[in-house]
């Protein structure tokens, strides 16, 4: 088991990397004080292929927990939802040490830790991501919320985990385009941060896909240690850490803009990222080589690149995004693969642009 260690001024805490280890769950939360009720926090089908394994493992560590599940996709990441959750825990009583728990997505991550964050001003919480996309971004840094009807995560908090536990064997049984999904953000982080890793993943993109343990293990790895690298350095987003917004300001209009049932997130990021390269490169920040590499890499793992909304829809939704300030969208661009800057953009007729080619793209 490999350990990636987040360091916080208020809040450190661990990430546990390897295959087969939610059965190791329990003995990872015994040094810790808590409360014997614990609720665990799942969708049906994510519960039903590994939430018997972690309920053994609670139970074997003394723990008497409850189970709530919630319907999967991005629209049950709700105030409702979080509604019933707060009800469940206000009847059940559990206190602030009952430790929330959850085993599933980036939907049930953000939704369960958001309800840990908001339930008695905080109770612990503890990350099990079951997608690729959960493993290796949103299940570290502590960024939980639910989404507005008109954008995404518009409510939410910075609140971190008591510990992340990652088993990459449960990627054996994702669907193969959730899979796919989760690839756009690990190459992310490669065109942001570290060329060599971009270039790990270029080599290496058939092992992945293919499900090949080791490959997928470094990785996840090393996608988590540039996470917590980012994070450390800027815990609420108040400068670096939003280049791990890339991709993201065009992918989260484009998932309001189809009310969050046509794309996964991934899928929304890829076509961010290729709309953020055109832009890069129409305004000389990055070479055509450069986007070329990050074009057939995501096309490589199978991501959708091209356009199926009218671009002045997307224009306007950017513009609901809550990192836009004084009326200026601020995009994550690159000057060279593994360098990322942001950037405020006012010039409205390139993003517009960018967007109409890649509609022109899809038709």
């Amino acid at each position: 088991m490999e350990i990636v260690p987040v360091r916080l001024k208020s809040s450190s805490y661990s990430v546990y990397i390897g295959a087969e280890i939610l059965p190791q769950l329990g003995g990872l939360l015994r040094p810790f004080s808590l409360s014997r009720k614990a609720l665990l926090i799942s969708d049906p089908t994510v519960n039903e292929l590994h939430g018997e394994k972690v309920w053994e493992a609670l139970g074997e560590a003394g723990f008497s927990p409850f189970r709530f599940l919630v319907p999967p996709g991005e629209k049950n990441k709700s105030l409702t939802w979080a509604k019933r959750l707060y009800d469940f825990l206000i009847r059940e009583r559990l206190d602030r040490k009952s430790p929330i728990i959850a085993l599933g997505g980036g939907v049930i991550g953000d939704l369960a830790g958001f309800v840990a964050a908001t339930y008695m001003r905080g109770v612990p919480f503890v990350q099990l991501p079951s997608s690729l996309l959960a493993q290796i971004d949103s299940s570290v840094g502590g960024k939980v919320a639910v989404n507005h009807r008109l954008a995404k995560n518009m409510i939410g908090a910075f609140y971190q985990p008591l510990i992340v536990l990652i088993d990459v064997a449960l990627l054996r049984t994702l669907p193969d385009r959730e899979f796919r999904a989760g690839l756009a953000e690990v190459i992310k982080y490669g065109v942001i941060s570290d060329a060599s890793f971009f270039s790990f993943l270029e080599e290496n993109l058939g092992r992945i896909l293919g499900l090949d343990w080791q490959a997928l293990s470094l990785a996840v790895k090393r996608c988590c240690e540039i996470k917590a690298s980012i994070v450390a350095q800027d815990e609420r987003e108040e400068g670096l850490r939003a280049i791990l917004n890339y991709g993201h300001t065009i992918g989260h209009a484009l998932e309001a803009a189809t009310h969050f049932r046509t794309y996964r997130h991934g899928e929304a990021v890829a076509i961010g990222m290729e709309a953020a390269g055109r832009i890069s490169e129409s305004l000389g920040l990055w070479k055509p080589e450069d986007r070329s590499r990050q074009h057939a890499i995501l096309e490589a793992a199978g991501l959708p690149l091209s356009l199926r909304v009218k671009p002045e829809k997307l224009l306007q939704l950017i513009y609901y995004d809550k990192k836009v300030r004084d009326g200026r969208a601020r995009f994550v661009l690159t000057r060279a693969v593994g360098d990322a800057i942001i950037l405020e953009l006012s010039e409205e007729e390139v993003i517009l642009r960018t967007l109409r080619e890649m509609r022109k793209d899809y038709a």
